[in-house]
């Protein structure tokens, strides 16, 4: 598998989570089938079913972030500059309805539109790279070709 591009900050969020999971929600969860095994009869004990369930997602989402996190390439985007690659925090607005937004370029584990976090492989994120400060790009996306002018372009 191929190394896997990440900011500090989302390999900071998802070795955080790996640490609740192991430290704190996979013991509760082990007490938690404990103390329902105690109840009896576990083929109609729903708390034991539930138990087990949430600790079968537990566990595959430890794997995951292990997974992931060995991986990781941890890229410090405060030593780049230059025109639009992975880290960069670029500022667009929309041509047709003058809206503005920000985005940071980010890793698929951490992208989150809806914090502005782009995953680098997006169509917005692929039509902005290698593009400067100034230029326009134009962008197919599920809703039709979207044209946006780059605003500023930052490495923080």
């Amino acid at each position: 598998m191929e190394k896997i591009p990440i900011t500090p900050r989302g390999y900071k969020a998802m070795d955080e989570e790996l640490k609740i999971l192991k430290s704190v929600k996979r013991p509760a969860v082990i007490r938690a089938i404990a103390e329902a095994r105690e109840h009896g009869d576990l083929s109609e004990n729903a708390e034991y079913h539930a138990a087990r369930e949430q600790q079968s997602h537990i566990e595959g989402r430890v794997k995951e972030l292990e997974s992931l996190i060995s991986f990781a390439d941890v890229i410090d985007v405060t030593k780049l500059s230059g025109s639009i690659k992975f880290g960069a925090t670029v500022k667009l607005v929309d041509e047709d309805t003058d809206q503005e937004r920000t985005y940071q370029i980010v890793g698929e584990p951490e992208a989150d539109i809806e914090k502005g976090l782009l995953n680098i492989r997006s169509p917005i994120a692929r039509a902005l790279i290698g593009k400067e400060e100034g230029d326009s790009v134009e962008v197919t996306t599920p809703g039709g070709v979207k044209s946006y002018e780059i605003l500023s372009v930052k490495y923080i």
